[in-house]
């Protein structure tokens, strides 16, 4: 059980730190944007700019309540 503990921990953190490394990027956030809208695109989900942007915003502020 501790191992699997250990395990989910690592997983929280690098999936925390992949979604701060994207909102934070130097790249422009629309550029951002697009780019998780085509990868989405990709895999078969189809997401209108404001449902994306929606997304985005609803995956930020869980971002940010868990740094807090």
């Amino acid at each position: 059980m501790k191992g699997f503990n250990i395990l989910g921990a690592f997983l929280s953190g690098a999936i925390v730190g992949a979604v701060f490394g994207i909102l934070f990027a130097p790249e422009k956030g629309e550029d951002t944007r697009e780019l998780i809208a085509q990868k989405l695109r990709d895999k078969g989900i189809k997401l209108s700019k404001s449902d994306l942007d929606e997304l985005v915003d609803e995956i930020a502020s869980e971002v940010k309540e868990i740094a807090d």
